[in-house]
């Protein structure tokens, strides 16, 4: 699949149209249901696969916040061949008590998937999770940037951010 044809795949599956309110808070009037391109094999498929191309020679684990994240980690992780785990979002009160799922060792480096990138939020709070884990975050990539603030924050962190696409390639315009 070449770029354009994955643009029109994923806006054709997950672009809605109408008010929104966004997990920042922000009000939208559009939304890419991140679950409705994740959800459709070969579009799954061709990002496990782009996303595989961001692990250096060095990454040891992939990363994917709940729940957007973890459909994305495994299937970099199959593309890959490089373990992957998932971020909660809040520790569990029961078991092993981990903010995160799967084997991460002290040391890692990790290539952190996102979805949908507004703010950068949430990412940022997985990327703390891993590195306050002994992880060094090598790079952020999302699929989609909405170009509303996440690079610059994530940057700011002092996090290096990729996109595959942004809201631009998908022909958003507002």
């Amino acid at each position: 699949m070449n770029d354009q044809e994955l643009f029109e795949a994923i806006a054709s599956a997950a672009l809605l149209r109408g008010e929104f309110t966004l997990r920042s808070g922000r009000k939208s009037k559009y939304y890419l249901d991140k679950y409705l391109f994740e959800g459709e094999p070969a579009i799954l498929r061709e990002l496990g696969e782009r996303f595989a191309r961001h692990a250096g020679s060095s990454t040891t684990r992939i990363a994917g916040a709940e729940l957007g994240g973890v459909a994305l980690a495994a299937a970099t992780s199959m593309a890959s061949g490089i373990p992957f785990v998932i971020v909660r979002n809040a520790k569990k009160d029961y078991g092993t008590q981990k903010m995160f799922e799967g084997k991460l060792e002290p040391g890692d480096r990790v290539l952190l998937v996102e979805d949908v990138a507004t703010t950068g939020g949430q990412v940022l709070e997985a990327a703390r999770t891993l590195t306050e884990s002994g992880a060094q975050v090598e790079k952020i990539v999302a699929v989609i940037d909405r170009q509303e603030g996440a690079r610059e924050n994530v940057e700011g962190a002092g996090f290096v951010f990729e996109a595959i696409m942004t809201k631009a390639d998908l022909g958003i315009t507002d």
